[in-house]
């Protein structure tokens, strides 16, 4: 399917709509998390692609915590 050039937004507009800096999307799209099209020695990004985007969540497992009851005192 090719790509139209009004579907690409620069990173920096892509960076807008999510809410987080430039290098974050240059992160995502280095990490394989986005796709990124070279035009013209810049990098832009699918619009729709960026707007459907949904973070993993990161960082360390939590551990199951077991709830211990008190004793009752009377």
């Amino acid at each position: 399917m090719p790509i139209k050039l009004q579907d690409l937004i620069s990173q920096k507009e892509a960076a807008e709509i999510r809410g987080v800096s430039i290098q974050a999307i240059d992160y995502l799209i280095r990490a394989g998390r986005l796709k990124g099209v070279k035009v013209g020695g810049k990098t832009f990004v699918l619009r729709a692609e960026v707007e459907n985007f949904k973070p993993k969540r990161t960082g360390r497992p939590r551990k199951k915590r077991t709830i211990r009851k008190r004793p009752t005192q009377y």
